[in-house]
């Protein structure tokens, strides 16, 4: 069984420390849950993460946290879903997780006559060359949290001041900014329906 958790806007660091929590308190009998957030401005590094590729963040705050990948920016206007799965019960590892949570998002964006693709060298999700959907788990235990961000209609100003994902050319985008104006909890529905359906549960 799937629950989905619609948490609103969140402040990034306490919404980390309750999904390792879950996941710590996990068990053989506890339900998937897929948790539905927007987050305040922040800045996360995962565990690879460089500080040389914090290039000005000025204020907005930066959380080393224990997903993987390098750095990221998080804020209003984003859709953010973490999947706290089983992996052990439904067969998954990192990779396979990964390209679910890639498909996935090509899925939803496909809806929108947006042809979106994934690259091999580098998780997430492309529109000609520019990144729309990351991608950072972690998994331990039988269990894994974390999950994907896909940008809709967000300040983007702040991926400027980073090398994101660790690629000082990357250039990001948005759904807005491709002409689809859509609403976030209509965005995150269709991403959880995405996801549930590619897991087949």
């Amino acid at each position: 069984m799937m629950k989905i958790v619609d948490l609103g806007l969140q402040n990034y660091e306490a919404t980390w420390q309750a999904m390792r929590a879950f996941n710590e308190q996990r068990t053989v009998i506890t339900d998937d849950e897929l948790w539905v957030v927007e987050h305040e401005p922040v800045y996360t590094l995962g565990l690879n993460g460089k500080l040389e590729h914090l290039l000005n963040t000025g204020e907005i705050p930066v959380v080393n946290c224990d997903r993987g990948g390098q750095v990221t920016y998080h804020g209003p206007g984003q859709v953010v879903i973490y999947t706290l799965l089983d992996v052990q019960r439904l067969r998954l590892n990192a990779r396979s997780l990964v390209t679910l949570l890639e498909q996935a998002m090509i899925k939803t964006l496909a809806q929108f006559d947006i042809e979106a693709t994934s690259r091999p060298d580098a998780p997430g999700v492309y529109i000609n060359g520019q990144k729309i959907g990351s991608i950072g788990l972690r998994i331990k235990k039988q269990g894994c949290y974390h999950g994907l961000s896909l940008n809709n209609a967000m300040d983007l100003q702040p991926f400027n001041n980073i090398n994101p994902c660790g690629y000082s050319d990357l250039k990001v985008t948005q759904l807005s900014d491709l002409g689809v104006i859509i609403s976030y909890k209509s965005l995150a529905d269709s991403l959880t329906h995405a996801i549930i359906s590619l897991l087949k549960i």
